[in-house]
């Protein structure tokens, strides 16, 4: 039931098993969040993330690039083996440029950020999302090669060290949230017991109805509102400009009780 699935395998776990409840809430959540700032790009790059339940709703009218360190997944003539510590693109190159669930796998995390905004055009967009909470930290986090967990703040400071201007900060899995710090301390708990984490603890027919539908009201709610909790950080930013007109969330939209916040 982990909003994080346990990955001991190269590559995305959701490569095999892309059905999962949390890869297609993913999926919907991410576009709820942040399809607005996709805008109508001539060319887009997906980074680490071959997996194509998170980006299909990125890829349809324009060039689309996916990027992962990992041949697993990548589709020839649209997937490039590479790092994002080295991204074999000139500057100034994409319109949007994705990251999700990549950064936190990124040492040094600053040219991480530094290649994903060389990258960019003026103007263009960068998407981001990672695991949110270092309290929050399991076996799963070390097996699937993190170096981090974040909060709001933590994702911001590494987006404005990069030179972008955040467009909007906001946590996902919010209504899944209670569950998620229940299987945490279940998790400890087991642990101390010598007991292994499961890779993608089995979720039955009626358990994935419930927490898709708990994910529903989230993406329902993230379409307009920002939220201040959830086990993933989403950010938008921009590369030296910014976006006509102003999506439902952007900072410095006063139409949410949290639209605002900026930490």
């Amino acid at each position: 039931m982990s909003p994080h699935p346990i990955a001991t395998e190269p590559g995305s776990a959701s490569l095999q098993h892309p059905d999962y409840w949390w890869y297609r809430a993913r999926a919907r959540l991410l576009h709820a969040a942040l399809g607005a700032f996709l805008g109508t790009p001539r060319r887009t790059l997906d980074v680490g993330s071959a997996d194509g339940p998170s980006v299909d709703w990125m890829g349809s009218g324009h060039r689309h690039v996916t990027v992962d360190v990992l041949p697993h997944g990548l589709v020839a003539g649209v997937g490039v083996c590479a790092s994002a510590l080295a991204l074999p693109f000139p500057d100034d190159v994409f319109d949007v440029v994705s990251a999700f669930d990549v950064l936190e796998h990124c040492e040094p995390e600053a040219l991480a950020m530094r290649e994903l905004a060389r990258v960019l055009a003026p103007g263009g967009r960068l998407l981001l999302s990672v695991p949110a909470y270092q309290w929050a930290w399991t076996d799963h986090d070390a097996t699937a090669g993190h170096h981090r967990r974040y909060t709001r703040r933590q994702l911001l400071r590494a987006v404005r060290g990069a030179g972008l201007q955040p467009l909007r900060v906001t946590h996902a899995f919010a209504a899944v949230f209670p569950l998620f710090v229940a299987q945490r301390l279940l998790g400890r708990l087991r642990r101390g017991r010598g007991i292994p984490e499961q890779r993608l603890p089995p979720v039955s027919p009626s358990l994935d109805r419930v927490l898709m539908t708990l994910c529903h009201l989230d993406e329902t709610v993230l379409r307009r509102y920002n939220v201040p909790f959830g086990s993933s950080v989403l950010v938008a930013a921009v590369k030296g400009g910014q976006m006509s007109g102003q999506p439902p969330g952007t900072i410095g939209d006063t139409t949410g009780s949290t639209a605002g916040s900026t930490t």
